[in-house]
């Protein structure tokens, strides 16, 4: 059963008037937009994609991620960090029938809520308290996380190499 990885990373865009301070001089306005990616672990292809500025936050953009896989493809797990330890998130990946791979927070208390992604994120908080946070990851598979780390500086790669006449 497929695996996701989710995560979002900052990119400079070029901001309005960027042009004109080019050729007239002056100061540059720079943008920050975040991408948000969702891979798949096995074949590193990506499966979602969402660009917002950078006020967005990473939990907030989830449900929006896995709406953009198809509903007759089953998922196996959803792996993020921290940042995904929320109740909207482990919401959405139960829907889903996944499980949650987020480390929760290291001061992360159980959650009163009887909902299935309440019930998944409450077992995890034992197993981490019980195992340990460095057993915890080993276990879970938490590291295959920072696959999805690299894939926008690749994407960006790929871009600047085609543009400059490189080929890659």
């Amino acid at each position: 059963m497929p695996c996701r990885a989710v995560d979002s990373t900052g990119i400079k865009a070029e901001g309005e008037g960027e042009w004109n301070a080019c050729k007239h001089g002056g100061p540059k306005r720079r943008l920050w937009r975040k991408i948000h990616i969702g891979i798949d672990e096995e074949t590193l292809e990506i499966r979602a994609v969402e660009v917002t500025s950078s006020s967005i936050g990473d939990a907030s953009m989830l449900p929006d991620l896995l709406d953009q896989i198809t509903r007759d493809e089953e998922i196996g797990s959803v792996t993020g960090d921290g940042a995904y330890d929320t109740r909207k998130c482990h919401d959405a990946i139960a829907a889903l029938n996944a499980h949650a791979v987020t480390l929760p927070r290291k001061n992360a208390k159980l959650w009163k809520s009887s909902t299935p992604g309440a019930r998944a994120r409450n077992e995890a908080v034992r197993s981490s308290k019980y195992l340990g946070r460095p057993l915890c990851r080993q276990v879970t598979g938490y590291h295959r996380r920072s696959r999805v780390e690299t894939k926008p500086l690749g994407i960006m790669l790929r871009i600047t190499l085609s543009v400059s006449g490189c080929i890659a």
